[in-house]
């Protein structure tokens, strides 16, 4: 009965680490699988960020280039047909 015990003990431990070891290998899989796959959306996610900061910069240099003084002055003058007033028609209002 002892010989029984003690062959018994030895199979119960290798099934347990054998088990164990499938599931930690399974989990080593996994963890690796869900690291590349969110290195990749980083990436992406990069890349988008710094096509963003170009076309931001892009649009920074096209909001001063349309809001210089010469083109708001060309605009009035070719597109809405305004005028430089002369001197005597304008009116300083001062206040009291």
């Amino acid at each position: 009965m002892i010989q029984v015990t003690q062959t018994k003990q030895p199979l119960a431990l290798v099934l347990v680490f054998s088990v164990v070891c499938v599931l930690s290998a399974l989990a080593l899989v996994y963890t690796k699988h869900e690291s590349r796959k969110l290195f990749v959306e980083l990436e992406s996610l990069t890349h988008e960020r710094d096509d963003l900061n170009i076309e931001w910069g892009q649009l920074q240099i096209e909001q001063s280039t349309w809001a210089t003084h010469a083109r708001i002055e060309q605009v009035a003058t070719d597109d809405l047909a305004l005028v430089r007033p002369v001197a005597s028609e304008i009116y300083v209002i001062e206040r009291p």
